[in-house]
């Protein structure tokens, strides 16, 4: 009668259940990436404090760029530092 068979019922009730937990898997998805922005901490925006800046300088011997304040001499025995 209207040309359905057990074989055609079984195979629309197989597509309805993947549709279904395809949605029951998309919406956990959803969940968790909303609880996971819900638990990140605040982004700062630019008010925050600065990284610590050092200055350098080249050393004219051998090219090799040293912190300024703090320089140790390389191997070169007519480094400066």
């Amino acid at each position: 009668m209207f040309g359905f068979g057990f074989s055609k019922l079984a195979v629309l009730v197989g597509i309805v259940v993947a549709v279904w937990y395809g949605f029951k898997y998309i919406g956990q998805l959803d969940k968790a990436r909303k609880q996971a922005r819900a638990n990140k901490p605040p982004r700062q925006s630019g008010g925050g404090t600065a990284p610590d800046v050092e200055d350098t300088v080249q050393c004219p011997a051998c090219g090799a760029y040293v912190v300024a304040k703090t320089a140790s001499p390389c191997e070169r025995p007519d480094c400066p530092y």
